[in-house]
């Protein structure tokens, strides 16, 4: 039986999404066709259309019967977690062939990374860059001459992307192909240690440069659990990934015959075939629930407060910061993987990994088991993990105990009763903050704000040594309105050596901080932004302000006939590279909405 939160919480999304959804479902049922999509194209469409392909590829293309997949990659050489894409399309082609099918490479959409970008002008572009990727995706799957889809991304943006621009071709079945992680580096715990003493200027360039290097050393995501690992647990509670494909790493023959898998299935799920599964049923009001009891269950990426509303709003399901907090209420916190812990995800997945994790909400009532999936009706087909046995693909049941209790545990005995995403509400408006990471003697802070208009003033104001002392940072017009809400993720380092030093100290922002979200308490997504008028705009150096993760409140204790008067101060953002007054991030600004609506939502 399902959790009575769960139920209830469902129900609402449910009667809250009525009309979109329904609508949503009308246009994929009218976007399905009887037989291979490109059977009723004109004979000059379709000659364009097979006119470069193989000479056996084309003869299947011509005749008119065999389905055709579509490839969307974010592949380039550049970023690790990609790289791995270079090979798959033809593993992907090979085995659709095999099966009695063609995959065509439909298009790539661009894949930025958040690690090159961090702190640096690109990053005003992340945020954006998953807009532009949805639709690159649906342009690609524009030649309407498509029967499934193949999705291949793994990082940040890329994946939310995929998902809704795929939606918007809903009726086409669809499965997401992963890259795997890279494999296990410079432990976390002594990277983290090196970046902190850089911050104090207690190790030089060189010495920091060697730990980031040996922690990202090779192909294959990031290995600590931000928004990319987190990804790729959505995928799979959300049964768009074949079960148990999400860590496991690049060049192995495992991950080959997953590839690999992944062409023959989707050639099961199309229209003309038993067993058609298009990816709009897929993703419903259940499948959504489903991806925010895993987050909050994993301790995931606080940016999927804002993708899984995106991606559900792309499915026509409609859903706010109340959902994911109601259901973190109840949702114990079942992995401790960094930096929410010290293990990083190939830890994870060898103590019992997504197969485990599944299985365990399931039997507590905190998944929805009755949904479709990529590998068949029902969550259960997750509960198991893949095996390879005379070099053929089978899965097998989860381990019925973790290998590591410190890194993943059984649901009768957690790490902690919820899953550590709150939402924090008060006069300064809505926010959310993720405490899996911060120790409970650092989850409420009374102290004096500081006021600053962009991260590198906060850095520079701690190299002047101004800020030893008990204080939130509040660093405002941060957000989608004013420069792309970056993430913030410089600020970690000296805020933590703030805070070992003994320090109160808190951030309070309209930006981001990203799936490295770690031991300070952040206040992120303050909503509304200052550039809409939103009271962190108002805050002035010296007003004391209240984080209480607890009690779920942010408030700033000023008198309200005070605060009424008060402005928001004109700024400056002109020194934005991409943001205000650049035509390149005019439509981005111009459909912008706020964090809680999914910051985005152009599709």
């Amino acid at each position: 039986m399902p959790h009575p939160t769960l139920a209830a919480v469902t129900a609402r999304i449910q009667a809250r999404s009525e009309n979109s959804r329904g609508r949503y479902l009308e246009h994929i049922a009218k976007a399905r066709k009887a037989g291979p999509t490109r059977s009723g194209m004109s004979c000059t469409n379709l000659a364009h259309a097979f006119a470069a392909a193989p000479a056996n590829d084309k003869l299947v293309l011509r005749e008119q019967r065999k389905p055709n997949i579509a490839i969307v990659s974010a592949y380039n050489d550049m970023l690790s977690a990609h790289k791995p894409f270079e090979a798959f399309p033809a593993i992907l082609k090979k085995a659709a062939a095999e099966a009695g099918g063609v995959a065509q490479f439909a298009g790539g959409v661009p894949a930025m990374c958040d690690g090159v970008t961090q702190g640096m002008a690109g990053m005003e572009l992340s945020l954006f860059s998953r807009d532009v990727i949805a639709m690159a995706t649906a342009i690609a799957l524009s030649h309407d001459v498509f029967d499934a889809t193949l999705c291949l991304g793994i990082c940040d943006k890329i994946v939310p992307g995929l998902v809704m621009g795929a939606l918007q071709f809903g009726h086409l079945p669809t499965i997401f192909v992963p890259g795997g992680p890279m494999t296990t580096g410079l432990a976390n715990d002594d990277k983290a240690k090196i970046r902190q003493q850089y911050a104090k200027g207690e190790v030089g360039r060189e010495v920091l440069l060697e730990a980031e290097s040996r922690a990202y050393h090779g192909e294959g995501t990031c290995t600590f659990y931000g928004t990319a690992n987190s990804n790729q647990m959505l995928m799979e509670v959300m049964g768009l990934h074949l079960p148990g494909a999400a860590f496991i790493n690049p060049h192995t023959e495992l991950r080959d015959a997953l590839t690999a898998e992944a062409a023959r299935r989707v050639l099961q799920l199309v229209s003309t075939g038993e067993h058609y599964t298009p990816i709009g049923e897929i993703v419903d009001e259940k499948a959504i629930v489903n991806a925010i009891v895993g987050l909050v269950a994993t301790g995931g990426s606080t940016n999927h407060t804002m993708h899984i509303v995106a991606m559900a709003r792309a499915a026509g399901v409609l859903i706010d910061w109340s959902d994911f907090s109601e259901l973190s209420a109840v949702v114990p916190l079942l992995a401790k993987v960094y930096p929410n812990g010290r293990a990083d995800v190939n830890h994870f997945h060898a103590a019992g990994g997504m197969g485990y994790l599944i299985r365990e909400l399931l039997d507590a009532g905190l998944l929805h088991e009755d949904v479709k999936t990529v590998a068949g009706d029902g969550l259960r087909h997750y509960a198991a993990e893949p095996s390879l046995a005379g070099g053929k693909l089978h899965w097998i049941p989860a381990p019925a105990t973790p290998a590591d209790d410190s890194v993943l545990r059984p649901a009768a005995n957690p790490f902690s009763a919820d899953g550590g995403l709150k939402l924090l509400e008060g006069n300064l408006g809505r926010s959310v903050i993720k405490i899996s990471a911060v120790k409970a003697e650092h989850r409420k802070v009374v102290a004096p704000a500081i006021v600053f208009d962009h991260q590198d003033d906060v850095i520079a104001a701690f190299k002047r040594d101004e800020l030893r002392k008990n204080f939130v940072a509040v660093v405002r017009f941060q957000g989608p309105n004013a420069n792309g809400m970056p993430e913030l993720h410089k600020l970690t380092p000296i805020l933590g050596v703030l805070q070992d030093e003994g320090y109160s100290v808190a951030l309070v922002t309209d930006g981001r901080m990203s799936g490295a979200s770690g031991k300070v308490p952040a206040a992120i997504h303050v909503s509304p932004e200052a550039l809409a008028g939103g009271v962190i705009g108002k805050v002035r150096d010296g007003d004391i302000v209240e984080l209480d993760a607890e009690a779920g409140t942010l408030r700033l204790l000023v008198d309200a006939a005070e605060l009424a008067g008060r402005v928001v101060p004109l700024t400056d953002l002109s020194g934005n590279e991409y943001g205000t007054g650049r035509e390149l991030f005019g439509l981005f600004r111009r459909n912008a909405s706020s964090a809680e609506e999914g910051a985005s939502p152009l599709l």
